[in-house]
């Protein structure tokens, strides 16, 4: 088991966490669902850093330059970071599911409501807190966006390693399609809050097996420890209990 869950780890009473299985028939078309509104700014990009359970691109969020607004949301959120989850085949790595299939990969790119919250420590613990964008990846063409990113991990290979990385646009990673499933969940790390809208895009990004392999090249693991590739670094999925995914499209 990887650290960072050695702790109890429970939401006493939780009702919304995340991950979860979309069903596609079970989702509901919400007409009222507005298209959702990205614009980021590549200059706001800072750093990239192995955190020892993924690797993190993270984003200066002092200024509204980076948002996205619209969609299901009531207010405008900032980009904080952005991440992958994947597994060590193939064959699963994702988080959410789809009629329970699996991708290899899956991308969240972390945004807080700057509108309602001063920061984002606060922002996490609040129920419209946080909204994050679920993007899957799937095994098919060469990335050219992604293959940036591909090639800055080999330096942040062992964990806490991290670099400058600037100038970046996180748009490159989302599918052009504007269908999303949307519903109420948490974070899928700790502290677990159930903090979360989530908006997770109905088609999938195609990058190849190089670029997959390049994120099981890192560690999760400090220079000088014996070495523990990344991977496998998802969350099991969740209950749904009672909630509803809704669709912006039929």
């Amino acid at each position: 088991v990887h650290p960072l869950w050695q702790s109890p780890l429970t939401i006493p009473g939780g009702t919304r966490q995340s991950p979860i299985n979309i069903e596609w028939r079970d989702s509901v078309y919400d007409p009222f669902l507005k298209p959702l509104k990205i614009s980021y700014d590549p200059t706001t990009c800072l750093h990239i850093w192995n955190n020892g359970y993924s690797f993190l691109v993270e984003f200066d969020d002092s200024t509204d330059r980076s948002t996205i607004v619209g969609g299901p949301l009531e207010n405008q959120y900032r980009l904080k970071q952005f991440h992958f989850h994947w597994g060590a085949l193939n064959d699963w790595g994702s988080e959410h599911t789809v009629d329970n299939k699996f991708y290899p990969a899956e991308l969240h790119l972390v945004h807080w409501n700057a509108v309602v919250y001063p920061n984002f420590e606060e922002a996490v613990m609040e129920g419209n807190g946080l909204a994050v964008i679920g993007v899957f990846l799937k095994l098919g063409a060469h990335h050219k966006g992604l293959q940036t990113l591909v090639d800055a991990l080999p330096a942040i290979k062992h964990k806490d390693a991290v670099i400058e990385f600037d100038v970046f646009d996180p748009t490159c990673l989302l599918p052009s399609c504007p269908d999303y499933w949307t519903y109420a969940g948490s974070l899928t790390t700790p502290p677990l809050t159930e903090s979360v809208t989530w908006i997770i895009k109905k088609k999938p990004i195609e990058v190849d097996e190089d670029q997959l392999e390049a994120f099981r090249m890192l560690l999760f693991t400090s220079d000088g420890e014996e070495e523990q590739r990344m991977v496998d670094n998802f969350r099991p999925l969740q209950p749904l209990m009672n909630r509803t995914v809704r669709s912006s499209f039929q």
